[in-house]
């Protein structure tokens, strides 16, 4: 499957030119198959003609290329492939959509997919999803059969976002508010929060789209900091901006403690059309201190070699963890008890995993976390997907994400609101 996925991404899938703007020629292969995979699970009347049109004579090159090679490769003239297996790389995927939709969102921002996970869960269908990341749009196609489009700010991406569904969705970029992310950008001279024009203003593309789309509710994610930062304007700011559009606001920092062995402080928040619910939903966040973990739920039993520390790099982390004590800083390594919690994850992971280390007795190094087993300290299946990229972009992938179980647990909430206006209406 791996090998039928890195084809596809990298077969030269051609341009369209035609009279709908949508499906101009200066298209990244990554929106063309955006394009193609949306298209592929939205088989049904609200498809767009000329973009049906060029699907199918998309997947009829890749297919007939596909098949050409194989013949080739057996050296024979050998039955068609396109008989079997047509559509695999769309359609065998660990996490398809519901059978009965129940909801509808869009999954901005959408990462590895925890948002999605979260609200499949709950009968809930994707329309629409976007992530600019590359990497990060293979994993996410390698378990739900679908590339996200790229670039959010971008007018023709926002296009292909359909007029009417239920719950937006977005765990919008943190770095301009994290407390790393503010610590490093000053250290660079970079403006932070709303000022950082790369990440910080994505804030209000989302508002954009909330108000020319209307959904029933929205569901946002970010770092604890965001209420904090700027002494408070930032989160006033998107506060004021969510209400103006005729939404009410709940918001609740959460620990992803509660459901995973790891200390992870985020700010939740939920918002629902006044127009819709009158600000008469009732929502309550899930109940909070119910987490009894340990690092032992998530640690695999046989562990390469390469995930250990080197001699020269655990006598660096010890060493730079003295000098900072001295100076009476906290900075250091975390060496976890494996029956307590863990620090909380971040996508520098990949560097030396110092904020989480695994010790392996007297006298031996300490390892990293594999990346499997960050998948599941966010709260991942064992059946979620990893291999489609590099160790490195696995470690960033699972820093950047949300804690599914906690997100699950919301998006219950969410969903009772939406089914009792239903019964009401």
């Amino acid at each position: 499957m791996r090998k039928n996925i890195e084809n596809l991404f990298k077969f030269k899938f051609p341009d369209f030119p035609c009279n709908n703007e949508k499906l101009s020629c200066n298209y990244s292969n990554e929106d063309k198959l955006a394009i193609i995979s949306h298209y592929v699970h939205r088989l049904d009347d609200t498809v767009d003609m000329d973009i049906a049109a060029y699907s199918e004579r998309c997947l009829d090159l890749y297919y007939r290329h596909a098949d050409s090679e194989q013949k080739e490769a057996d050296n024979c003239v050998a039955e068609p492939q396109l008989s079997y297996g047509l559509f695999k790389e769309f359609l065998d995927i660990p996490f398809p959509a519901p059978r009965n939709t129940e909801f509808t969102f869009i999954d901005l921002f959408a990462g590895m997919g925890g948002f999605r996970l979260a609200m499949q869960a709950h009968g809930g269908k994707c329309v629409f999803s976007s992530e600019w990341n590359k990497f990060a749009q293979r994993t996410y196609f390698a378990n739900f059969g679908e590339v996200p489009f790229g670039d959010i700010t971008k007018e023709y991406v926002k296009g292909y976002i359909p007029e009417k569904f239920d719950v937006l969705c977005a765990g919008f970029p943190c770095q301009p508010f994290s407390i790393a992310g503010v610590s490093k950008k000053n250290s660079l001279g970079r403006e932070t929060g709303f000022k950082d024009k790369a990440q910080g203003t994505l804030f209000f593309d989302v508002a954009e789209i909330i108000s020319r789309h209307r959904p029933k509710a929205f569901f946002l994610e970010n770092v604890k900091n965001l209420v904090s930062h700027d002494k408070g304007n930032t989160f006033a700011v998107i506060k004021g901006t969510l209400e103006e559009l005729n939404y009410t606001l709940h918001y609740l920092v959460m620990d992803g403690q509660d459901y995973v062995p790891q200390h992870r402080e985020r700010i939740i928040m939920v918002g629902f059309d006044k127009s819709v619910f009158h600000g008469q939903e009732d929502f309550q966040f899930p109940p909070v201190g119910r987490g009894d973990h340990s690092m032992t739920e998530i640690l695999e039993s046989a562990v390469d070699d390469k995930y250990v520390l080197s001699d020269k790099l655990w006598s660096y982390l010890k060493n730079y963890a003295d000098k900072h004590k001295a100076k009476g800083n906290g900075f250091g390594f975390g060496l976890v008890d494996i029956k307590g919690i863990s620090r909380t994850l971040s996508a520098r992971y990949y560097k030396d995993g110092s904020e989480i280390l695994i010790p392996r007795g007297e006298g031996m190094n300490p390892r990293r976390l594999t990346p499997r087993e960050c998948a599941r300290l966010m709260g991942y299946p064992d059946e979620y997907r990893l291999d489609q990229v590099s160790d490195v972009q696995a470690y960033r992938q699972c820093g950047n994400s949300v804690v599914v179980p906690l997100i699950t647990a919301v998006a219950e909430q969410i969903i009772k609101v939406l089914k009792k206006n239903e019964q009401s209406a």
